[in-house]
Formats: structure tokens, C-alpha cells, sequence
């Protein structure tokens, strides 16, 4: 998948912290670092909106698994 490009403009102590996070390890890259962040902004905002059909558990993993994939199309979040 073709991934676009997002200009943003953090403040240094931000990039600090992305910086931080990635040179312990747990991202690979500030890219990495701000991908996630935006996934669990995305799930955060649906918080709440998922019908409950049964297993609500079962929809939330599922929806975390899509989410947590490296090729993400944001123009499928509406679709989940």
C-alpha cells in the first residue's frame, strides 16, 4: 500500500519525547512513533460509537488487530 505524507510541527520538547521513545526501542521510528499515536486516536474516538451485537470484546480485539497493522488505510475506519 502507498502510504501519503503528512507535513506536522511539534514542539521540541514533543520531538524530545517522540526521540526518546525510539531510542529505547519501542518504535523504530518517529514515523512508527506517530502512526501509533494517530491508531489510538482513532480508537479512541470510536469509543462508544461500535454496536453492541454480542460479543462487544470479541468486535473490540478485532478492531485493535486492524488497527494495530503497520499498512493502515484511514479511509476504512468508517467501515469497520
Amino acid at each position: 500500500m502507498v502510504m501519503d505524507t503528512l507535513q506536522i510541527r511539534l514542539s521540541h520538547p514533543l520531538v524530545e519525547k517522540v526521540d526518546r521513545l525510539v531510542e529505547s526501542g519501542l518504535y523504530a521510528s518517529r514515523s512508527d512513533a506517530v502512526r501509533d499515536a494517530v491508531r489510538r486516536l482513532a480508537l479512541q474516538n470510536m469509543i462508544g460509537s461500535i454496536p453492541n451485537k454480542g460479543d462487544s470484546v470479541k468486535e473490540v480485539k478485532i478492531i485493535r488487530k486492524r488497527l494495530s497493522k503497520e499498512k493502515f488505510d484511514m479511509s476504512k475506519l468508517n467501515k469497520l
